[in-house]
């Protein structure tokens, strides 16, 4: 009596139930390759036109104080590293294919985008105001609203919308201001020794101007900054570690 000897597709069918395909959103991130290549190369041209707008490369006289500052230096930053996402978006579109998501690191995302935030931050809260009472009219230009407000939002927009969450630790939001903190160390050093961020302007933002607010004024500045800007830190780890559960629960198709 011979046996009977299934097929494989039928023991495919009598066994276990074939995998479960991948989803949409995997890890509470866009799980979809060419999106985030579309979404990167066009946020990539956006900041590369804020900070050549910015810098005025191309008009055969560039600004180049303006690479002192931290809007110029935050906005660079910024461009490297949607730089590194696109490149590892291609690499990862031609040996995986169209399915995940394209990361170097999804806290180094979440460090470019504090640092960025930090830009819009002290933008809306401190400089407008400032300038406004100053009667300068021309706040909201196009480069302004690119380099202080538009490059924010997408760096912000791409790590919510394809960067996978849960990564970011109760600690980063502290890590996270070295940069900005290493900023203010270097420009009261430069300042210091004489230089100048501009033609007759020792320091590169108002709170930081110690002759006009004294050393007591400038530090409670940068206390109740550095409270607010951790404060927001802390908002995002709240929201990468909530977006996790989210997507933990979701269920598989």
């Amino acid at each position: 009596m011979t046996e009977a000897v299934a097929s494989p597709s039928a023991a495919s069918a009598l066994g276990s139930p074939p995998p479960a395909r991948a989803r949409l959103f995997e890890n509470a991130a866009v799980n979809l390759r060419p999106v985030a290549l579309v979404y990167r190369v066009a946020a990539l041209a956006v900041i590369l036109t804020g900070v050549i707008r910015l810098s005025e490369v191309l008009t055969g006289q560039p600004a180049w104080s303006t690479f002192l500052f931290y809007t110029m230096l935050s906005n660079l930053l910024c461009l490297a590293w949607m730089l590194a996402l696109l490149t590892r978006t291609v690499r990862d579109l031609r040996r995986t294919g169209a399915g995940g998501t394209s990361t170097p690191s999804a806290r180094g995302s979440g460090a470019v985008m504090f640092a960025i935030t930090v830009t819009m931050l002290i933008y809306l809260v401190v400089l407008v105001p400032t300038r406004f009472a100053d009667g300068d009219s021309d706040v909201f230009s196009l480069t302004d609203n690119l380099i202080h407000v538009v490059t924010p939002v997408l760096l912000i927009v791409d790590w919510l919308l394809f960067v996978p969450k849960g990564a970011f630790r109760w600690i980063d939001p502290l890590l996270w201001t070295l940069l900005p903190y290493a900023y203010l160390g270097w420009a009261f050093a430069y300042s210091a020794s004489g230089g100048e961020f501009a033609p007759g302007q020792k320091y590169p933002y108002p709170f930081m101007n110690i002759e006009a607010l004294g050393i007591p004024g400038v530090a409670r500045w940068i206390v109740m900054l550095s409270l607010a800007l951790i404060a927001v830190g802390f908002v995002y780890v709240v929201l990468d570690r909530i977006l996790a559960a989210l997507s933990r629960r979701m269920p598989r198709r």
